[in-house]
């Protein structure tokens, strides 16, 4: 979730679940070797647990970046090997990889050598006319002798030419039962499931052949079925929090935010979606998204927004509530 899944997304998310496994945006070896480390690793102590993903191919700068994720604070470091877009596939990262599987196996030897906490790797089930069952398991078994014992699997091969990554998410079909056939054949190895999940009911009927499910842009776009999970996955005894809640209790946050100069766009751009299907959901995000690009915005408008958000009888008339 490159771009999306900030340190300001995550807080927020935070807010709607307390058990749910978070993951940084991937971040790349060189960016974190070479760039601006806090801007780039530093999060809130509320965001964990939290997995650090990570972009590359050396294995002594996958290393060096794994023990630098660690020092941070970040409980699972994860190598990307599932991101089909152009810039990934020249820097010789992510599904690329999926074509070397002993230089992700040696990466992973590395990683694992370097750090205490568990490594793992996210993946598609291909790339190109290389889908076939037996290279998938091939590839699974490989990275799996180097030490690796999770794998979030993309149930979708990738295209590497010829599809925007968008399409990369949408056009190759899913094959849920060819990720479901790696459970027999390894056993011993725990396995997440991605891709095409919309709902939390989609999700936790995956949890029957599943060790656990990874949730994307469903998540991102519809936020709010993130308050359902500590009930309903983790049997947490507690009801969730109403959204007009989860807003209240992100204002002391965008306050401190926008003091040290941050735009409040860059923080509320992740909570359009919070009132997604609620009546005056899409004045939320129509009224939000107008009022957090101006340079003087801040928590205070946030509130006064939330409080308004009903829609106006002319509003309501042209349909634009929800």
């Amino acid at each position: 979730m490159l771009d999306w899944t900030d340190r300001h997304c995550r807080f927020f998310h935070r807010l709607l679940s307390q058990k749910t496994l978070l993951y940084s945006e991937m971040v790349t070896t060189g960016a974190i070797l070479h760039g601006d480390r806090e801007r780039l690793l530093g999060f809130n102590p509320v965001e964990k647990p939290l997995v650090l993903q990570i972009g590359g191919s050396d294995p002594s700068d996958l290393a060096a970046s794994s023990r630098i994720g660690q020092d941070y604070g970040y409980d699972e470091i994860n190598l990307n090997v599932g991101c089909p877009s152009d810039r990934v596939q020249k820097g010789r990262f992510g599904a690329c990889l999926m074509l070397e599987p002993q230089t992700v196996a040696e990466g992973i030897r590395a990683m694992r050598e370097a750090v205490t906490i568990p490594v793992t790797v996210k993946t598609r089930l291909g790339v190109d006319e290389h889908d076939s069952y037996e290279e998938l398991v091939a590839f699974i078994g490989e990275v799996a002798e180097a030490g690796c014992k999770t794998f979030i699997i993309h149930a979708r091969k990738a295209w590497l030419k010829g599809l925007s990554p968008r399409e990369n998410r949408e056009v190759p079909p899913l094959r849920y039962d060819m990720a479901a056939r790696l459970k027999g054949d390894f056993p011993e190895l725990a396995f997440i499931l991605n891709g095409g999940i919309e709902t939390l009911d989609h999700a936790i009927g995956h949890l029957n052949q599943f060790e656990g499910v990874m949730l994307g842009r469903a998540a991102y776009h519809d936020p709010y079925l993130l308050a359902e999970v500590d009930r309903r996955v983790f049997g947490v005894d507690r009801d969730p929090p109403s959204r007009e809640a989860v807003v209240e209790t992100m204002l002391p946050y965008i306050e401190a935010a926008v003091a040290e100069g941050q735009r409040l766009h860059g923080i509320t751009r992740h909570m359009l979606g919070l009132f997604h299907g609620q009546h005056g959901g899409r004045i939320w995000r129509r009224r939000l998204g107008e009022a957090a690009i101006r340079p003087d915005a801040g928590a205070g408008d946030v509130l006064e927004i939330l409080a308004s958000r009903r829609p106006s009888p002319r509003e309501a008339e042209a349909g634009l509530g929800v």
